[in-house]
């Protein structure tokens, strides 16, 4: 693994994590390709596309005043990576999981998240 590949995951997730504790639905959209999914049992549902993750983030993030926080990052690819994050809001503290993808260009192609 390259060192390039590994910041390039590193920036993706900074850059979500930003973005949604921006709480900018629209700056959150920008870094998922239109097709992509966000996979979330701990809510018991899957959300597809830009409408599904628009939704994602106004329902479990703005709606709750999620704040999340970088962990720990484990390369599991090329385009791979295992982030583990704090989550802070209206619902108290949870440690987070997002087996995240990302295409050639550092776009989201799926997020695979969880609870610990």
């Amino acid at each position: 693994m390259t060192t390039q590949k590994t910041n390039n995951l590193r920036m993706a997730a900074d850059a979500l994590i930003a973005a949604a504790n921006s709480y900018d639905v629209e700056r959150v959209l920008v870094l998922f390709t239109p097709d992509a999914v966000i996979d979330d049992p701990s809510t018991g549902h899957c959300f597809d596309g830009h409408a599904g993750i628009s939704n994602y983030i106004e329902q479990y993030f703005i709606g709750y005043r999620t704040v999340t926080r970088f962990l720990s990052m484990e390369i599991l690819g090329d385009n791979r990576a295992h982030v583990r994050v704090d989550f802070t809001g209206d619902f108290g503290h949870e440690i987070g999981s997002l087996k995240m993808s990302v295409n050639t260009e550092g776009i989201f192609v799926r997020i695979d998240a969880s609870l610990e």
